[in-house]
Order: structure tokens, then C-alpha cells, then sequence
């Protein structure tokens, strides 16, 4: 099991977040937006922020660093190490496993993730048998893409996703979040898209967004 950052906003959560970093961070990195993003009227949540495993990452020179899966190249369709991704896959659905255990199904589990993140988010939860109750994906995009029309179940494709990304992004560019949008779309994902006038990072406005869509979501299960 993953080492995991949480925090839960009253007790006996009935939801739980699992949020994903992105590459070189760790669960630490977006525990203090919790206070900024969470509303006086939802309902008790569990916020779990795992540490990926240290791995080496082709593109960084091999620099071991947390990385859910290693880049191996700076070719769009080609930057994903497939066995990392999947290894990541499956240690996420065992932090979802615990939160059933716990008390929370996955029914009321919501991943979010940014850049490396968002992509494992969007992984895992398009291929759950049991779905989740969202997946909201930052400044990411779709790996394995072409392996997905075969891989998606039908509870990953009733899955609502949110997608946010940066115009100015020069690490996950937004034409490729905008790519992955479409095949998501195409295989009957409904995608709440948003875009921002910023870099790769994440901005007030776009906390605000994800904090409608979770309400939604809330209202929804």
C-alpha cells in the first residue's frame, strides 16, 4: 500500500478524494489546498494524497524521483512507460479497496490528479468495473490512449470527468489534454472542460470550478 498525506474535514467521512501529484512531488504537495477548495455544505470527506513510488525517469536523465510511471520520450504518443502506468493503476484501486473498507464504496470515491497524476486518475478510473463517482484530471492528458476503446468499462464511461488546463502550458501541452478530451468524448465519457490563461499549474478560478463540479457530484450520489 502507498504512504499516503490525509486529512478528513469532520469525522466518519462519507466521501472520500484520492489525489494524485504530479511528477518530482508527493502527497504533500496539494494537502493546503483543502481549506481553499472545501465548502461549509458538503458532506464529511476523507482527503487522501498518496506518495508515488521513487522511480527513475528517462527524460530527467534517469534522475530517481516520485514518479507514477517513467517518460521515456519527448514524443507526445510515446511518453508513457506502459508497465509503470498500469503498476500505478493497481496500486490505486488498492487505495480504493481501503476506502471500501473503511466505510466509503466506491460509489463515493472522486480522483483527482494533476499532470502525471490526472493521467493515472483518468487511467484507473475509466477501467473500474465498480466506477467511481468522478475523476477530475488537471493539467494531464489520456496515456495509453489507443489501448482505451478496448479497455474502458461501461461504469468508466458513465463516469463524469473534469478536465482543466493551462493555454500556456509548455509541459502537458493543452492541445494534448484537448486530444484526450475527444477520445474520452468518442467513447461516450461525458468531459466538462475548462481552460485557463496560465502555465502549467493551477489557478483560484479553476479551484472554483472543481469546487462546482464536486458539488455536483455530492448532490448527484
Amino acid at each position: 500500500m502507498l504512504q499516503t498525506v490525509e486529512s478528513e474535514t469532520r469525522g466518519k467521512p462519507a466521501w472520500a478524494i484520492i489525489w494524485l501529484h504530479g511528477l518530482g512531488a508527493d502527497g504533500n504537495d496539494f494537502a493546503p489546498i483543502v481549506p481553499e477548495l472545501v465548502r461549509p455544505e458538503w458532506p464529511a470527506i476523507r482527503f487522501v494524497f498518496p506518495h508515488a513510488k521513487v522511480r527513475p525517469v528517462t527524460i530527467n536523465g534517469g534522475v530517481p524521483m516520485r514518479a507514477w510511471y517513467d517518460i521515456v520520450s519527448q514524443a507526445i504518443d510515446q511518453r508513457a512507460d506502459e508497465a509503470g502506468v498500469r503498476e500505478s493503476i493497481a496500486e490505486i484501486d488498492a487505495l480504493i479497496g481501503r476506502e471500501r473498507d473503511r466505510g466509503v464504496p466506491a460509489s463515493r470515491v472522486i480522483l483527482i490528479g494533476f499532470s502525471q497524476g490526472g493521467a493515472i486518475a483518468l487511467a484507473n478510473g475509466l477501467r473500474r468495473e465498480a466506477g467511481v463517482a468522478g475523476i477530475a484530471a488537471l493539467s494531464t492528458y489520456l496515456p495509453l490512449a489507443p489501448q482505451m476503446a478496448s479497455e474502458i468499462t461501461d461504469a468508466g464511461k458513465r463516469t463524469p470527468v473534469f478536465m482543466a488546463h493551462g493555454a500556456q502550458d509548455p509541459v502537458v501541452p493543452q492541445t494534448l489534454g484537448q486530444r484526450s478530451r475527444e477520445v474520452m468524448q468518442g467513447l461516450g465519457v461525458g468531459v466538462e472542460w475548462h481552460s485557463y490563461p496560465m502555465p502549467h499549474s493551477v489557478c483560484a478560478e479553476e479551484v472554483r470550478d472543481l469546487g462546482d463540479w464536486l458539488t455536483a457530484r455530492f448532490q448527484a450520489g
